[in-house]
């Protein structure tokens, strides 16, 4: 049985989702207020957590960043907000997957057990982890760290993790819906710009404005050159 930390203030909603999840041998413990998310959290140690954004005595975008600072624990932002600036802002945050309400049950249950379902090394959440080191580029997976050229860079959350998700696969073509399933557990939709948007991103970090080190591979990907960071 996996448990579920569901941080939601609407009791109706809260009520809907504990007793779906509840046939589905989930067990769920709702907490009421952004403020008393962390203490419960620590004190209980669940399988994943799914939180609102507007709750009262804390923003749930300060939530996800509280228990993002300690935890790799999946985290799912279910949120009546919509504005697109919002689900950058929490998946940048650290949160793992992003829906928006009113959402259907079985939805939440399917986007629940992909989250569980992904392996753990797609999130770098193994003491196992190893560094990684191709030229100039340095990774170290256990302290979320990146040195290029001798100098930290500074990554998002989900810019860390889309450079590892590259960097693991080095010398190899991915998908952006293969890249997608890793950084998200969910297939990628086919409009989508953020696997994009965030190849970009990494590009500006690390000089590559020639597309070297990050190669597009155009109608199938993206490549990480393991020999470009010379």
């Amino acid at each position: 049985m996996f448990r579920v930390m569901l941080v939601e203030d609407d009791p109706r909603l809260a009520e809907l989702v504990v007793e779906y999840l509840d046939a589905y041998e989930f067990k769920v413990e709702v907490v009421t207020r952004g403020d008393l998310a962390l203490p419960h959290f620590r004190a209980n140690t669940p399988d994943i957590v799914v939180l609102d954004l507007m709750l009262p005595g804390l923003d749930g975008m300060v939530v996800a960043r509280q228990i993002r600072d300690i935890s790799k624990v999946p985290i799912l932002i279910l949120t009546a907000r919509e504005d697109s600036y919002d689900e950058v802002s929490a998946l940048e945050q650290g949160a793992d997957d992003f829906v928006n309400k009113p959402i259907q049950p079985r939805v939440l249950l399917a986007r629940l057990r992909a989250l569980l379902r992904r392996p753990q090394t797609s999130d770098v959440q193994t003491t196992e982890a190893h560094d990684l080191t191709f030229g100039g580029l340095h990774i170290a997976l256990l302290s979320r760290t990146v040195v290029w050229r001798g100098k930290t860079v500074e990554l998002s959350n989900t810019e860390f993790k889309m450079l590892v998700v590259l960097a693991e696969s080095a010398g190899q073509v991915l998908s952006r819906d293969a890249i997608f399933r890793k950084l998200r557990g969910v297939e990628f939709d086919g409009m989508d710009r953020r696997i994009d948007n965030l190849v970009s991103r990494l590009r500006r970090y690390f000089d590559d404005i020639d597309a070297e080190k990050i190669k597009t591979v155009w109608g199938e990907g993206y490549l990480f050159s393991p020999t470009g960071w010379d």
